[in-house]
């Protein structure tokens, strides 16, 4: 159902309306000196501080407290019916932020998991699937550090090459500078070509494979709302 309010609110209810909604850390000190009171006002009032304060800790960057609090707000979304909340879907956005949260203390798995259910939910949602993608391509498979420990050595092979070339090739050996010089490009370059094709790669892998995962969504769904 959709989130409504009453007409009465509580003294609680109106300070807390006071404060602008922009002004975070003033919200968050407000909801954790009141909180067993906020506690015991009514459901509507309950779950509006609550959700101001849930969103007052992601934006300032409380990421673990933020984690703590979220689930309360979707356990009391879930246990009260409230499907849209101020003009958005509550549920949805609690699940993404809390991904969000989840991503930046780099517990990639985890987050990938949620944004997973978020999908299945609702296929044709494109910021769940852009950032699952993102998501995937952190979690960086071991040919991609193999690529990237195989540019750096051939980057410092380049760099030895040079220096060779400055100290005795172009001093005393200049009939093969020119052919040293080439080796250390070609070397250089194929150490960029390593570390972009690793990476290139596994972006490919990742784009491919995030594809498919939605494509088996969408067509589950659609199966599902036939079948019903």
């Amino acid at each position: 159902m959709a989130y409504s309010s009453s007409t009465y609110h509580s003294r609680a209810y109106r300070d807390f309306k006071e404060i602008e909604p922009v002004d975070y850390r003033r919200i968050i000190r407000f909801y954790e000196e009141r909180e067993e009171l906020i506690q015991k006002l009514d459901h509507e009032e309950c779950f509006e501080l609550l959700a101001a304060y849930v969103n007052a800790l992601f934006e300032v960057g409380a990421y673990q407290k933020h984690l703590l609090m979220v689930d309360v707000a979707i356990e009391m979304a879930i246990h009260h019916n409230i499907g849209r909340y101020q003009g958005e879907d509550i549920f949805h956005k609690l699940l993404f932020r809390k991904a969000a949260s989840l991503y930046n203390r780099m517990e990639y798995e985890r987050a990938e998991y949620i944004l997973r259910e978020l999908v299945r939910i609702e296929p044709r949602n494109r910021d769940a699937v852009q950032f699952l993608k993102k998501c995937l391509r952190r979690q960086e498979p071991s040919f991609v550090g193999t690529a990237k420990a195989g540019s750096i050595l051939l980057f410092m092979l380049s760099a030895f090459i040079i220096s060779l070339e400055v100290l005795f090739v172009r001093p005393f050996y200049k009939l093969y500078t020119e052919p040293v010089e080439a080796m250390r490009t070609v070397i250089f370059l194929a150490g960029w070509a390593v570390l972009l094709g690793g990476i290139a790669l596994h972006r490919f892998r990742v784009e491919r494979k995030v594809e498919k995962f939605v494509a088996r969504a969408a067509s589950k769904k659609m199966g599902n709302k036939l079948s019903s």
